[in-house]
């Protein structure tokens, strides 16, 4: 049985904080794959042109043969919800145990999500700690609430923490260094730099 891992999100640009995630995933978990989902249209979000933040993306992870990145929301017309990334992909990958990276601050949020607590069971949770300034023990209680809202129903979810040094980098923040003409050497693959800049992404005047 393979052990597969989605992370999912905008990647609105990738950067080097999504791959040491997924990184410190492969080194403290046996799987055998992560799946990159870039949304199609997040919602509550304008983001680049999926085509871009999909190149982007097989861009940063090329070089590694555990990562692959899924096009699967692409053909979705309507709403995308997490739970149907999942089936569609138990269709690809029949015979597979699955887990999910989210971030602490998205995993608080699970029970509400649509057909949340039927997903929660359907996966292991991977929660990569953000910078919000909770500490470990802050981090926990938030985690064992989310677990206690589901018990009150009868359900059951396995979570557990990866261990991350937490780095001052976001896509938002990325974004406002391309619009004010700033550096983000260091913050995003070499590639992924030189994509941004030949396509005039974020940039006052985007392509």
């Amino acid at each position: 049985m393979q052990q597969l891992a989605i992370f999912g999100g905008t990647f609105d640009p990738i950067h080097r904080g999504h791959l040491l995630i997924a990184e410190k995933a492969l080194d403290q978990l046996p799987l055998d794959q992560i799946i990159w989902v870039p949304s199609l249209n997040p919602p509550h979000k304008q983001a680049a042109a999926f085509e871009h933040r999909v190149q982007m993306l097989q861009l940063a992870t090329k070089e590694n043969p555990a990562f692959t990145v899924s096009l699967v929301e692409s053909s979705r017309s309507g709403t995308s919800y997490a739970i149907n990334t999942l089936i569609d992909l138990s269709t690809i990958y029949p015979n597979a145990r699955w887990y999910w990276i989210v971030g602490l601050d998205t995993f608080q949020t699970l029970p509400r999500w649509y057909r949340g607590h039927e997903l929660a069971q359907m996966c292991d949770w991977l929660i990569a700690p953000r910078q919000l300034g909770n500490d470990q023990v802050q981090s926990d209680i938030i985690c064992q609430q989310v677990e206690q809202q589901l018990r009150q129903q009868s359900l059951t979810i396995h979570w557990q923490f990866l261990n991350i040094p937490l780095v001052g980098v976001s896509s938002s923040l990325i974004r406002k260094l391309c619009c004010e003409s700033k550096s983000i050497k260091h913050l995003v693959p070499e590639s992924v730099k030189f994509y941004i800049t030949t396509h005039k992404l974020y940039s006052e005047k985007p392509e």
